[in-house]
């Protein structure tokens, strides 16, 4: 009895390590950006990159909570891509200042080089269709003023989607 568990107990062992062993370590968070897109067809979507180190950043996350509450009736999502490259540093960023908008963790920065970023925070504005229309680098009060206006034409523009 005792041998048929043991040989149960390392079977199970076995096929379980192999089951795992074939599902990806880590999540291809192009993927995951591009689904996250999918899903906001016909809104306007701001993306933010940023980092914990990123001084600028730390000031733009109450800006676009407030846009997230302010505008997303009207159909605005913000969606942010991290860079950090330990977790732990971005969580702790979080604790600080909190997202009321989806995080996705990029720790190898494969969204970035899709993207073509050129400094921190990076961020692009993508209209009711899924166009990218504008492109910035850096945030301060007179470019957070900027991409509010941009927003706002962007949501005030009706656009016919095909089904």
């Amino acid at each position: 009895m005792k041998i048929k568990f043991v040989f149960l107990l390392v079977s199970t062992l076995a096929i379980s390590k192999l089951t795992f062993a074939k599902q990806p370590t880590e999540v291809n968070t192009v993927m995951q950006l591009t689904q996250q897109l999918q899903a906001q067809k016909g809104k306007v979507v701001y993306i933010d990159f940023w980092s914990s180190w990123c001084v600028p950043c730390r000031e733009s996350f109450p800006w676009m909570n407030k846009l997230q509450r302010k505008y997303q009736q009207q159909g605005l999502t913000i969606l942010s891509i991290n860079l950090d490259h330990d977790r732990k540093l971005a969580d702790e960023f979080l604790i600080e200042n909190p997202a009321l908008f989806p995080v996705i963790y990029d720790p190898k920065g494969l969204i970035a080089r899709k993207y073509k970023l050129r400094g921190m925070p990076s961020s692009f504005i993508i209209n009711r269709t899924g166009q990218i229309v504008s492109a910035h680098v850096g945030f301060n009060k007179q470019k957070s003023l900027a991409y509010e206006q941009e927003i706002i034409q962007l949501l005030n523009m009706s656009v016919t989607l095909n089904p």
